[in-house]
Parts: C-alpha cells; structure tokens; sequence
C-alpha cells in the first residue's frame, strides 16, 4: 500500500473521530490499553529482534537505551494510555466567546488537525504515546518509525489497532508507515492528505524534514540544555540538580548537556561537581579553566554544542551572568534552560533574557516534560515559536475554527 493510499485512509478515519464522543475515544484507548498488556510477550520478543540488529550494527548505547523494552517500559505504555482516558478532551473546548452588537454570536472552538503524521527515530514507545494522544485529541495518526525499530513498532501497532476494533473505531486510525527511506520523503509530499508533521529525533532527522517538507511541520527540538550556577547558588542544591539533570536519564532531550558556573565560586564549586560527575560516570569535556581543577576532556568548539544524549557533559567558567547569558544565546538550542541562584535580580534577568522554551529556576530540567508538568502524555517539546511551544499535551494537537451563530443578521 502506497503512502497515499494509507493517508486517504487516515481521511476517513479522521471524519469518523473527529465526531466522536470523549467516552467513545476513551474506552477506545482503556481497549488499546489491554490490548497491548496483552501482547506483552509479542512485543518484547520482536523489540529483542531490533535491540540485537541494532547491536550487531555497532548501535550507540544512548540510542540502544532508547530502542530496548522492558516490561516495566510496556507497563509505562499501557499506563500511559490509561492516564490519557482520563485527561480532558480538548476537541469542542471554546477558547473565546463573544456576541457582537448586531446579535451575532463568535465562538472559537477547538479541534482535531486531521491527519497528523510523526516521522521518529528508535523509542518505540513513542508509537504507542503517539497513537493514543492523537485519538484522544481526534486525529488520525501515520506513525513512520525508524527502520531500528521495525518490528518493535509493527507489534506495537497491531495491538492497537486490534483495541480500536474492539472499541468500535476505526483501525486505520492508527497506521504503521513501513518501507524504505523514501518513503519518508513521500509522506513529507502528502500535502492535502496529511495536515501536520512531527518530526521527533535527532537533529539531522529533525532539519530533513523541516527543510524538505510541504506538509506543515511542528518542529520538536534537540535539546542542548544548559545549567548556569550563578555565584549566589547555594551549592547543595547547584550539586543535585546538575547530578539529576544529567544522570537521571541521560539519552533524553531535556538531559542537560552543558554545565557553567560563575567564576567566584569556582574554587568551591567545580572541584565538587567534578568528583559527583565521575563518581556518576559521566565524562567532562571541560575548558582550560575548569582544567585546572582536576583531569578533564579538554573541550573543543563542538563540544559546547553537542547534545551528547550520554554520559558526557561540556563544562566552562563564566566570569559573569552577563557572559553566562551571552555563551546560552550562542549555543542553545532553545530547549530548556536553567539557574541555580538565591539572587531575584539574577533569576529575573536569566527567566526575561533567555529565549527557550522552558527556562528554570532551581529545578532539574528533567521536568520538562508533558507528564510532570500535568499534561499527561506528550507528543514531544515544541522549540519554534508558531501555535506551540514547550511540551506539546492534548491541546496543542488541535487546531481552532470559528463558529458564528446569528439569527438571519446580514453585513450592512
């Protein structure tokens, strides 16, 4: 089946659900949910397929973590579909409302995109937080994973589309887009059958699709994350937070990457934070001052712009805010960012100044994410700047149009 051929399903798929009910949508994904504990053993076997192609193929272990299963991951899956059931439903949400002078009534109300198509690289978990959160926000998904992860996504979705089955929704709202690489570039040409594209990746796969793309692209972004630790830290907290936003979960997009701390509490600070990255495991790439302070990587130009999604972290010495704020514009890639300072003057300055999509006070950039802020399951984090920004929750994957109701009024 062609690519074409699928999304025109998709089309129909999309009118059936964008008129369906919120407990419609929902038990369908209570269904998915059991469907996929279900085929738990399924999944695992054909995830172990992908996992020891991957490996034999000398696969990055950042992105080998990405791509394994588990069962307590399935369970994380199966959860997430269950949370999602119980979130509300964005579609017929009003945003505004008003009556004119003449008696007219404007509403502007959400609603589903329609098709939305989502091109990822290896975590085929995201196959199954992607079908769900389109449902729920009444868009038909084409999910295009990455070929590491094929059979892994193929398991995935077929117990999906069994629980929409069972739930009376169509199956074709969920569906697989297998094949060679060009068909990636067939389904970035679908303009009119699909609405939106989510790339969610690297930054290569992410600056494919934005640049070649005719359908319109919702652009989630790399994460080269940054923590500032002003010279008004308090060095405890500068310690646990730097060891959680980069060990916690350090293949991840909100992983933090770069590490710089004012040059007045250097002599206190970078010693301790050196010993707590290596105790961790962590490799520092550091600059010739932080050299100075114990054996190091010594740090090139790239390093500072690397999203290294491992056990790796740049580290410099800033002589002050102003150059702290001044190396972030230069390297960031508008992910999230983060202070760590007892200063209000310092804090307001870094939060006003700083163009990120999350910017953080005293907090681990791991939460930057859909889930802990409240969201429920997110499609990915929003780094442009048009419809959505930050982690994308239910309500970002609709569109508005506006409803006039009058009463036989005409334009004078």
């Amino acid at each position: 089946m062609t690519v074409q051929e699928q999304a025109r399903k998709a089309r129909t798929a999309a009118l059936a659900l964008s008129s369906a009910t919120r407990a419609a949508k929902d038990a369908a994904l209570l269904a998915m949910a059991d469907a996929l504990a279900k085929a738990e053993t399924a999944i695992l076997e054909a995830n172990e397929h992908d996992v020891s192609r991957a490996e034999a193929n000398g696969t990055t272990t950042a992105l080998i973590d990405r791509l394994r299963l588990s069962p307590d991951r399935i369970a994380g899956m199966v959860e997430g579909l269950r949370e999602l059931a119980a979130l509300p439903d964005p579609v017929g949400d009003v945003v505004r409302g008003w009556s004119n002078a003449n008696g007219v009534q404007v509403r502007q109300v959400r609603v589903p995109f329609g098709v939305v198509g989502i091109i990822y690289e290896a975590r085929p978990n995201v196959t199954a937080d992607a079908g769900g959160i389109c449902l729920k926000s009444g868009n038909a998904a084409l999910l295009r994973g990455s070929s590491s992860a094929a059979e892994s996504n193929a398991a995935i979705v077929e117990a999906l589309r069994a629980g929409l089955v069972d739930a009376g929704l169509p199956a074709d709202a969920i569906q697989l887009v297998p094949g060679p690489r060009e068909v990636t570039g067939e389904l970035m040409a679908a303009r009119g059958l699909v609405d939106v594209l989510i790339p969610r990746g690297g930054a290569g796969l992410i600056d494919t699709v934005v640049r070649n793309s005719q359908v319109p692209v919702i652009e989630t972004g790399v994460g080269n994350c940054h923590i500032f630790v002003d010279a008004d830290a308090d060095e405890q907290m500068a310690l646990a937070v730097v060891i959680n936003a980069k060990t916690q979960r350090p293949s991840v997009c909100n992983a933090a990457e770069t590490l710089l701390v004012h040059a007045d509490i250097a002599d206190s600070f970078v010693p301790k934070v050196l010993d707590a990255l290596v105790e961790h495991g962590v490799t520092v790439h550091g600059d010739t001052r932080v050299a100075a302070y114990g054996e190091i990587i010594p740090a090139v130009e790239h390093d500072f712009a690397e999203e290294y999604l491992s056990l790796d972290i740049a580290v410099a010495i800033m002589d002050s805010l102003d150059d702290a704020l001044q190396h972030i514009r230069r390297y960031s890639t508008g992910h999230s960012e983060t202070i760590i300072t007892e200063s209000q003057r310092s804090a307001a300055r870094f939060t006003a100044e700083v163009d990120a999509a999350a910017v953080l006070v005293n907090a681990s950039s791991r939460f930057v994410d859909g889930g802990e802020f409240g969201f429920g399951a997110e499609i990915g984090i929003s780094t442009q700047k048009l419809h959505a920004r930050g982690p994308m929750g239910l309500p970002e994957m609709t569109s508005t149009k506006y409803v006039i109701i009058g009463s036989g009024q005409i334009r004078q």
